[in-house]
């Protein structure tokens, strides 16, 4: 597998049970090990971003916790002891390569507002640019829904598509995707993400983690539609990326999209909440999708939602399946009532349009 090698800018997602070797207890060694890697990738001139779970189970050790917390005021106090020894840890392991490192945390609200998608961006771009090494990591002191559901698998992938990564790396306990119905092995490669691909995946049953296969497929989904390779294997490798740069195949690679979308648009493609949704005939899907057209109000049969002009809306076929996300220039009342009125008006422009 040559994608590393054509690769400028990456983003490496680190799960807890890589980095722990039980409830608060960091794997140094293993730490030791992928600083030295790293070090390896921006040697060869490749730009590395690294995203870490760990802090609620280096906070779970610090107050004496076995089980990972159901209420959310303990997990957010566990965060806030965890974070600060996660960042250390990670700046004493690269030390010894004279790397410094950059703490960010982040919440969906911060990738969700366009313009703190874009100051996103701009940190990055500028750490990146001063040799600095940012590690990112969710805000779980204060964002509540993220720590409830909180996967820092799909948050890697929001980090790859807003900062423009060519590849993402989801590291963790396990080797990649495997075919535990058929095989047994790792699926080496997947050109889409199909129902009998989601069909593999299980979630985890490790205490400090959350989330396990399914959630690293939903990642992986998220980066496809930004053009973004990935790549699920095992983070306890300790040479895995020299197996990579070597050419060999290692874990299970997902195909970007062919036709990634472009940078401007990649901020719509990667909303998780929308504003509401309209429904278009079959005439007006075939606009978008075959002939690259933008949505007139004469294709809308329905609308739901309580969206106003400058949100992102879902478009959906007749079936009632997701085929787009957009940009709506009406709010929804003047659609509902005006649709007639507007047959001939774009609705949603093919610039401010991405097919999913």
């Amino acid at each position: 597998m040559n994608t590393l090698l054509q690769a400028k800018r990456i983003v490496i997602k680190l799960g807890t049970g890589v980095l722990t070797s039980g409830i608060g207890d960091l794997n140094t060694p293993r730490i030791a090990a992928l600083c030295k890697q790293v070090n390896t990738l921006r040697q060869r001139g490749i730009e590395v971003i690294l995203v870490s779970s760990g802090a609620v189970g280096l906070g779970m050790g610090k107050l004496k916790l076995e089980k990972r917390p159901k209420d959310l005021a303990t997990l957010q106090a566990c965060a806030a002891v965890g974070q600060g020894i996660l960042i250390n840890n990670w700046q004493q392991g690269f030390d010894p390569h004279g790397i410094t490192v950059a703490q960010i945390l982040l919440t969906r609200e911060d990738l969700r507002a366009r313009h703190r998608h874009n100051a996103v961006f701009n940190t990055v771009e500028r750490l990146l640019a001063n040799g600095a090494l940012p590690i990112v990591n969710e805000n779980d002191t204060v964002s509540a829904a993220e720590i409830k559901f909180g996967d820092n698998d799909t948050l890697s992938a929001l980090v790859a598509s807003v900062i423009n990564a060519d590849m993402l790396f989801i590291l963790s306990n396990i080797p990649g995707l495997i075919d535990l119905q058929g095989t047994g092995e790792v699926v080496p490669i997947v050109e889409s993400i199909t129902p009998e691909i989601e069909a593999m995946a299980q979630g985890t049953k490790h205490t400090t983690s959350v989330g396990g296969m399914i959630s690293k497929l939903s990642a992986a989904k998220i980066a496809h539609r930004a053009g973004c390779g990935v790549l699920i294997g095992s983070g306890s490798d300790p040479e895995l990326f020299n197996k990579l740069l070597n050419g060999e195949s290692v874990g299970t690679y997902f195909v970007p999209s062919e036709v990634p979308v472009k940078s401007h648009k990649r901020w719509i493609a990667i909303q998780d909440h929308t504003h509401g949704s309209i429904t278009i005939d079959a005439g007006a899907v075939v606009a978008l999708v075959e002939r690259g057209k933008s949505l007139l109000a004469a294709g809308i049969t329905d609308c739901i939602g309580n969206f106003e002009s400058g949100d992102v809306i879902q478009i959906c076929a007749p079936n009632g399946n997701s085929i787009a996300h957009g940009i709506v220039n009406y709010d929804m009342e003047r659609i509902g009532v005006d649709a007639p009125k507007l047959e001939d008006n774009v609705v949603v422009h093919r610039d401010h349009l991405v097919l999913l």
